[in-house]
């Protein structure tokens, strides 16, 4: 299935719709994440927060703006910056 009728599925509060996004996105979505903060304990929780807020808020992605894996990665990106420590 592709990410707009997975995301349609989401809008309409179908958990089974997260769980195969998860499974289709979270390995770009975790390895951005590590590679920004060089911790997989980190890496981890943004990619947890970062689909509980896909989950709570669908209507946020926007898809005429981009695919939902942008979305998703880009979303990680910034996360991920906003919590390295700066030595």
């Amino acid at each position: 299935m592709d990410d707009h009728a997975l995301h349609i599925r989401l809008v309409a509060g179908d958990l089974d719709a997260l769980a195969e996004l998860y499974d289709l996105h979270s390995p770009f979505v975790y390895g951005v994440a590590l590679r920004v903060t060089g911790s997989e304990g980190l890496a981890e929780t943004i990619t947890q927060e970062l689909f509980a807020h896909l989950w709570e808020r669908p209507g946020q992605f926007d898809p005429a703006l981009g695919s939902l894996r942008g979305w998703l990665v880009s979303r990680s990106l910034h996360d991920a910056a906003t919590r390295i420590e700066v030595s």
